[in-house]
């Protein structure tokens, strides 16, 4: 752990920030995350979170701490919310170090929630509650719509991205960075790419987008009534199509009788909806016109796939040591498959 947080250094950055200066430290690793790199971080009264790059990045633009924390922070206060809109909960950020020689990388402190993350199943004190699946479902896609409704002009986001052609870029650069680590032979991700690039639909107004929207990157509180009370995971926002993000959420959700898309996917049990069901409450929630969905599902996981061999090539190559990743030699065609079968199926 300490070639990822040397508590001694971390330490001494905190004290010059007068973050608890001169208190015993504890740093812990959270193991449940694929990418960035989570520690516990506890001193004196201080609860906290740290975020950092994993040892070797996926690309060279990947894992901007800056940005996640300029992200956090537009978010916690009130001007790019319009009127009457519920902010969408993010952890408190606490401080940004973006100085290589701390740790190996820039990282940066937030609150760390007294929260759960529904992954496998539904944690016990959810469980108790047969409709927690559904209320969860719909929790997701209000914050969905909630990050959406974000004004990111004046929120302080006016350069947070490049929305002027952000859909046409997405294929190629995806590929782009999937020819920097492909090492096999991909024929389902080349063809749900050759798809994609001939049914590009007009693009609605840009909006904030997370750019890994699903059930795990969202926290809930810890006992009924079920309540999300942060959208964490932040690495990949920007400012683009908001259907992106719909899309790689009902990309990945089974519907019944449906497998998960990749092991370890959330089943919520019978009382889940429906993608056709999470689609519409979105639409009634922002008004948007989803007649190009199917797309944007095949472009979810599509980017997916793209994104998991880069994990899996990163393990093969031992420069992580995520067993997760090992699942990926089938998981990387089995994505690009699924999408394959939405762009023959016409609907979600």
């Amino acid at each position: 752990m300490r070639d990822l947080v040397d508590p001694e250094r971390l330490a001494a950055w905190m004290d010059a920030q007068g973050l608890a200066p001169g208190a015993p430290l504890s740093v812990t690793r959270i193991t449940t995350g694929h990418s960035n790199e989570v520690f516990r971080v506890e001193r004196a009264g201080l609860r906290l979170a740290l975020r950092r790059p994993p040892r070797t990045p996926l690309s060279p633009t990947a894992h901007d701490m800056a940005r996640e924390y300029r992200l956090i922070g537009a978010f916690r206060r009130p001007e790019g919310w319009p009127a009457g809109a519920e902010p969408v909960p993010v952890p408190e950020p606490v401080a940004l170090c973006t100085d290589p020689g701390v740790i190996g990388a820039p990282f940066y402190l937030m609150t760390l929630l007294d929260a759960v993350v529904v992954r496998d199943r539904l944690p016990a004190p959810l469980a108790a509650d047969p409709d927690a699946g559904r209320a969860c479902s719909w929790a997701l896609v209000d914050a969905l719509a909630g990050i959406h409704a974000f004004d990111w002009r004046a929120g302080g986001l006016a350069d947070f991205g490049r929305p002027d052609g952000y859909l046409e870029r997405q294929v190629p650069r995806w590929l782009g960075q999937l020819e920097r680590y492909r090492t096999r032979a991909l024929p389902e991700v080349d063809e749900a790419g050759r798809w994609l690039a001939a049914h590009v639909p007009p693009m609605p107004a840009p909006t904030v987008i997370h750019g890994d929207y699903k059930l795990d990157n969202v926290m809930f509180a810890p006992s009924l009534p079920v309540e999300l009370v942060a959208v964490v995971d932040w690495e990949q926002a920007t400012v683009g199509d908001p259907l992106v993000d719909l899309g790689w959420m009902l990309g990945l959700w089974p519907d019944p009788g449906e497998p998960a898309a990749l092991a370890g996917a959330a089943p919520l049990g019978g009382s889940a909806p429906t993608r056709a069901e999470l689609a519409a409450r979105y639409a009634a929630r922002t008004g948007r016109d989803l007649t190009h969905l199917v797309f944007y599902c095949v472009l979810g996981l599509f980017k997916l796939a793209c994104v998991m061999e880069g994990s899996y090539a990163r393990f093969r190559a031992g420069t992580s040591d995520d067993a997760f990743f090992a699942t990926l030699a089938d998981g990387v065609p089995a994505l690009a498959r699924r999408a394959l079968e939405f762009a023959a199926r016409g609907s979600v």
